[in-house]
């Protein structure tokens, strides 16, 4: 492993608007960078010529090394994989690199969502991947950003703090430091449970996209932040907000507001999420999807909703507005997201008390399982 934070190799997986505006941004600042994409289609002006044209807070010329759609091509020689896509695209990306993974390497998810770093570790594993691969998850997207053309992107602004771990837990630090010379804003959480808890997407992508639908159905323009979350809609999102730090209590995570989130991130400050909002120059210009069929959707509500509430029935905590934003999402669009989505059966924690969720998250793994008898007794 490369020890100098400004000599870390990396590939960007995934070209859509994060990917985009992090492989431009990381071969501006000077960085070795591969893009990789699954459909050559949205890279094929990159592959004739990789370089991406930055906008916004980032003005520049980002030039890439490499730009394929071969996943062992992208990977290999990196030291660090921030992968972009949305979290539908986990587990199998996680199936994809299983075989081609070095010792050392890291994944980054930028985001996990809720527990995307649990899935991707224990699919590399159940992949046969027995390489010393950490896995690491970011709290939430460092740019607010859209790709303005294939090979150009616009950052409309940059957090000032992103919060971030890893599997294992005691690799948090190194990984914060190799990223540093790119990203200073990144810093540690105690584990992923912290990163998968503290995830505001699972806050304002589902509920204002369903709430907006007709709006966005009829093909009307409109901000999504600052025109498509009125008053009424803020206080649906602090019902959202309150059953999320419900559940992290019971875990033990540390969790903060939205609001809290807003002002650290943006500076944006208000007496509720609705004002807050308002404040905040940063959504500024950041439009509604064209349609219901969104990652703030298809992503947000099987990969950040549908894992808090499997959380919260595992610990015997009731959150009705969450699942009354899952339910609508099921009703409106014919997909089952309870089937589709992140479950504590399907990402191993089952049963397990919060003391034995922070060691798996801490570790990949239990040091030791309990017997059916003690968790009856």
């Amino acid at each position: 492993m490369i020890k100098r934070p400004e000599e870390v190799r990396y590939t960007v997986i995934g070209a859509g608007n994060g990917g985009l505006a992090m492989a431009g941004y990381l071969g501006l600042m000077g960085f070795t960078v591969n893009l990789y994409n699954r459909s050559e289609e949205k890279i094929r002006e990159l592959i004739k010529d990789p370089k991406i044209h930055l906008t916004g807070a980032v003005e520049g010329e980002g030039r890439l090394s490499v730009v394929t759609t071969d996943i062992r091509e992208a990977i290999d020689g990196s030291d660090i994989i921030m992968v972009t896509t949305p979290a539908t695209a986990h587990r199998e990306l996680a199936e994809q690199m299983a075989p081609y993974i070095k010792d050392d390497q890291i994944i980054v998810l930028n985001p996990g969502r809720t527990c995307g770093a649990l899935e991707v570790y224990e699919t590399l594993r159940k992949s046969g991947c027995t390489k010393n691969v950490i896995v690491a998850e970011a709290q939430t997207f460092i740019y607010a950003c859209r790709a303005t053309g294939p090979s150009s992107a616009k950052i409309f602004s940059v957090k000032n703090e992103v919060k971030l771990s890893a599997i294992p837990a005691k690799k948090t630090w190194m990984v914060i430091r190799l990223l540093s010379a790119a990203y200073p804003q990144f810093k540690p959480a105690r584990d992923v449970m912290e990163t998968s808890l503290n995830n505001f997407g699972a806050i304002f992508h589902p509920a204002p996209t369903l709430l907006n639908s007709g709006h966005i159905e009829r093909g009307q323009t409109f901000e999504y932040y600052l025109e498509g979350i009125t008053p009424s809609i803020g206080q649906m999102l602090e019902k959202l907000d309150a059953e999320r730090m419900k559940v992290a209590r019971a875990l033990g995570v540390k969790a903060i507001s939205a609001m809290q989130w807003l002002e650290d991130s943006y500076g944006a400050r208000g007496n509720s999420i609705y004002e807050a909002i308002q404040n905040n120059p940063a959504y500024k210009g950041l439009t509604a999807p064209k349609d219901l069929k969104t990652r703030y959707i298809y992503e947000d509500v099987p990969f950040s909703l549908v894992p808090i509430s499997s959380l919260a029935k595992n610990l015997g905590i009731e959150t009705p507005a969450i699942d009354t934003i899952i339910r609508l999402a099921n009703m409106m669009t014919g997909v089952n997201f309870w089937e589709q989505g992140r479950t504590v059966d399907k990402l191993g924690l089952a049963g397990l008390s919060p003391a034995e969720i922070h060691e798996f998250a801490q570790n990949g793994y239990l040091e030791i399982k309990r017997t059916e008898e003690e968790v009856v007794a």
